[in-house]
């Protein structure tokens, strides 16, 4: 989930989890009508459903004019810590990076940093001579001896003891020393994975301890018995980057606090925000280096607007690009794969075949809903049933998908209790809990009621046997508790998603694409009607990146999508009543709320004992 968007409703089913994660002027809408066209000032267009391409369309011919450093121009502090480190002379040489450990970062530092760091005059370690029993160290001389380094810069993604420290073996009863890659990179740099040092202690502690005394000492293999003869240590100068994430990281400073305040510390930024056409260029020269690192060919110029559309999907943000190689390069293999060009042709029939290949559990489920088998109401109008929307994520799946739930609910006479009923069959979560709370809140302050409110309601998932959990499905809760309050029908052709503050302000949430492909999928299934469509909040147009079969169909006006800023937005939308009213005996949903708490009010009063009423007469008085 990206950071700052609402935390999505989350339904566990069996082994699969569901993530469910103002209109300022309206024109009322007129359902009795057949025809009936329903139109607002928040509705988007087509354009605003996936990036704007054709601003940068200059910038996809300028990418091979000239060489750039490109990976200087998206990671700026990567290159000024390694650039921080090769200029380190005293303490302890260690950089700690924010990165992901796999040998396409790892090695991806380490050329960098062999760029970075200036060649050493001099070599490095000694020359092991040995005669018998005797194992004199002589100072370096020649560079191709195994034990003499020459300042480079190596990298490993898995490393173990004699791997890293070489070892001494006795064959025949001929001593012999190996090296390990501690020795080849004597003088220079070492790039390690932190979890492969953290899952060998001992390792790390060797490690420390020689890169600290500033030299290598041998240790036998067995350490019940000691080595046959004596061995002088090596002198040692390295600079360590050790690479991990977030939780590795944290690891590593509750571990060893004094030496992790002592590091230099910077990141491997996954994605870098695009504004201008300079950033664009940037972000195009690192893909384009990317793929020609890798042995592919250079992308063509409509190579750029399909990566870009699926770059957002991935990212979430359409002024956000993703950085990660494995990621870059997954795209553009799949793509060569395809045509054997880097092409918009050869990467949309890739992506095509991607999403048709991961496509069967997504399939299943929505012939669920088709075969009625999961009832999802996408015509018609019902009092107190709302279709809200789902991202679904199944374990061991690599792709989520969007699914329409059906929410609702159903008000009685009562106490004002508000019954959740995921959480009162311990099937909600603390923070759907938390949402169902907040959505009340807000509802009860505009009520402005003097007095307990004399209406009980009860909220559901339906047809949900898991755990629920999130607050993004909070918006169509409260407009399907304000229809029950209100006995106002919801229009099933359009579906809601977002969170709600206590003051009815509208919050961003995850998954939009999906979820709205999901509701569109179904709603196209059964034939669209041209008053389909989805409700969102309007912090969340800039995560859009719509599969073109939705931005036809937007573009075409069969189907529609309305951003929203605060709640009381959508409800003539769904309704067609608007739900405050400054007109006098004006016809709205708070004052049918307000009505119909005030003649609950009255036949209570009517069936009190005299001497109740009386008092409660006196009071008013």
């Amino acid at each position: 989930m990206q950071q700052g968007k609402g935390v999505d409703c989350l339904r566990v089913i069996q082994n699969h989890a569901v993530l469910n994660k103002g209109l300022s002027c309206i024109i009322p809408l007129f359902f009795n009508q057949p025809n009936a066209i329903i139109l607002t000032s928040s509705q988007l267009s087509w354009q605003d459903l996936q990036p704007n391409i054709t601003e940068y369309a200059s910038v996809f011919s300028r990418i091979e004019e000239e060489e750039t450093d490109s990976l200087a121009a998206v990671q700026p502090r990567l290159l000024n810590a390694l650039a921080y480190l090769a200029s380190q002379t005293d303490g302890f040489p260690l950089l700690l990076v924010c990165s992901q450990e796999n040998s396409d970062y790892l090695a991806l530092i380490a050329r960098q940093m062999a760029r970075i760091a200036d060649q050493p005059a001099g070599l490095f370690g000694g020359h092991y001579h040995l005669i018998a029993d005797n194992v004199t160290l002589q100072p370096p001389g020649d560079a191709s001896h195994p034990f003499t380094g020459r300042g480079e810069v190596h990298f490993a993604e898995w490393i173990e003891n004699d791997q890293l420290f070489g070892c001494v073996r006795l064959h025949r009863d001929r001593l012999q020393l190996e090296p390990g890659l501690i020795h080849r990179a004597n003088g220079g740099t070492l790039v390690l994975s932190l979890r492969t040092l953290q899952a060998q202690p001992l390792l790390w502690l060797r490690l420390k301890r020689a890169i600290q005394l500033g030299r290598l000492e041998w240790q036998s293999p067995d350490e019940r018995h000691p080595l046959p003869v004596s061995i002088p240590p090596l002198p040692l100068s390295l600079k360590l980057v050790l690479c991990g994430d977030r939780d590795a990281l944290a690891t590593f400073q509750e571990s060893d606090p004094e030496l992790h305040e002592l590091a230099t510390y910077t990141e491997f930024e996954e994605n870098m925000q695009v504004v201008d056409e300079e950033d664009m260029l940037a972000w195009c020269r690192w893909a384009q280096d990317v793929a020609l690192q890798a042995g592919l060919p250079a992308p063509q110029a409509d190579f750029w607007p399909p990566l870009i559309r699926e770059a957002v999907r991935y990212t979430g943000d359409q002024e956000v690009l993703p950085l990660c190689p494995r990621w870059l390069l997954r795209q553009m293999r799949e793509a060569v794969m395809q045509e054997a060009t880097l092409s918009e042709a050869a990467l949309t029939s890739a992506l095509e075949a991607r999403t048709w290949r991961e496509a069967f559990l997504a399939e299943r489920m929505r012939d669920e809903i088709l075969l009625k088998q999961i009832l999802i109401e996408t015509e018609g109008e019902v009092v107190g049933q709302i279709n809200g929307l789902s991202v679904v994520e199944f374990p061991g799946h690599p792709r989520p998908w969007g699914e329409p739930s059906r929410i609702t609910c159903v008000v009685h006479p009562g106490d004002g209790e508000f019954t959740d009923v995921e959480r009162k069959a311990e099937l909600g979560g603390n923070i759907h809990a938390k949402g169902m709370m907040i959505m009340q809140a807000y509802l009860i302050a505009e009520l402005e009621l003097d007095q307990q409110l004399p209406f009980s309601a009860s909220l559901v998932f339906e047809q949900s046997y898991s755990e629920v959990d999130g607050d993004s499905a909070s918006l169509a809760e409260l407009c399907a508790l304000i229809s029950a309050l209100a006995n106002q029908p919801i229009n099933q052709q359009i579906a809601v998603t977002g969170s709600v503050d206590q003051f009815g302000n509208v919050q961003p949430v995850g998954g939009l694409n999906e979820k709205i492909e999901g509701f569109f999928t179904i709603c196209n299934e059964r034939e669209l009607t041209g008053q389909q469509g989805v409700i969102i909040p309007m912090s969340n147009v800039r995560h859009l990146s719509l599969s073109q079969e939705v931005v036809d169909a937007v573009e075409q006006g069969r189907f529609h999508i309305w951003a929203i800023d605060r709640a009381e937005e959508a409800l003539p939308l769904l309704t067609g009543v608007i739900w405050r009213s400054e007109e006098e005996n004006a016809d709205d949903l708070l004052r049918r709320i307000q009505d119909r708490i005030a003649q609950l009010n009255q036949q209570e009063a009517s069936h009190r004992p005299w001497p109740l009423r009386w008092l409660n007469w006196f009071n008013q008085r």
